[in-house]
């Protein structure tokens, strides 16, 4: 594991981007594993910046989204599909039809969980995952429990999160209930994670880097991972 203390946001975001440009320029064809929230929101900014100056193409790369609220449309302005059309994909060379996130309007959602699974081991597994943190160490919707789920499945929102969410929607009763997300063993077969955190998370990722490896800190499973960069504000 390496880990990259930087002192601002604009550091850790420049950095996060150019080890992402860096994965694409060394595979054109690269399959990026992308995430949503305001974590990221630098790093794709500084991507969009690279792209027009000509220092990466993405016209070849497929890009996998680690989840989705069910019961959004696409165009819906929460849902996390729209969220990566106006952060990212609008403004790079990228094709569309190469860039996938959950159906959150699929009839059966365990259906179209496996279905996500297949897609992912289809386009040959992810070549670099990028993942925020919790403050309870969650990755992705994978929220502290018993276990480290394995596969893409269905989750069951817990009321902390929802209320966590609630400051996006008009009311609360808008906010989904249920998601689906990649498990843990989708996102630990990525070949390469990038995981970032601001200064507020430097306790909860101590905890992650240092601690026990349990699924009560999602997290902290990344320490058995070979190839995790962690980019985080000191």
């Amino acid at each position: 594991m390496r880990i990259i203390e930087v002192e601002n946001y604009e550091k850790l975001s420049k950095i996060t981007a150019d080890l992402i440009a860096a994965q694409v320029i060394l595979k054109p064809n690269s399959v990026l594993g992308l995430a949503t929230g305001s974590s990221p929101l630098g790093t794709y900014e500084a991507l969009i910046n690279e792209n027009k100056t000509g220092t990466v193409d993405f016209s070849n790369v497929r890009t996998v989204n680690l989840d989705e609220y069910y019961g959004l449309t696409p165009d819906h302005p929460q849902s996390y599909r729209y969220f990566m059309d106006q952060n990212l994909f609008n403004h790079i060379n990228i094709d569309k039809g190469n860039t996938y996130v959950p159906d959150g309007m699929a009839n059966d959602i365990d259906a179209e969980s496996a279905g996500y699974e297949a897609l992912i081991d289809k386009l040959g597994g992810v070549d670099l995952q990028l993942l925020g943190i919790g403050n309870n160490g969650h990755i992705a919707f994978n929220e502290p429990c018993d276990y480290f789920p394995r596969y893409v499945h269905r989750v069951e929102l817990t009321e902390s999160t929802i209320q966590a969410n609630s400051r996006l929607f008009d009311k609360i009763e808008e906010v989904p209930t249920q998601a689906m997300t990649m498990g843990i063993g989708t996102i630990m077969k990525a070949k390469k994670i990038v995981i970032i955190a601001g200064s507020e998370k430097k306790e909860i990722m101590n905890k992650a880097i240092y601690g026990d490896i349990t699924p009560q800190i999602p997290a902290s499973v990344l320490q058995l991972h070979s190839d995790v960069v962690v980019v985080m504000i000191k």
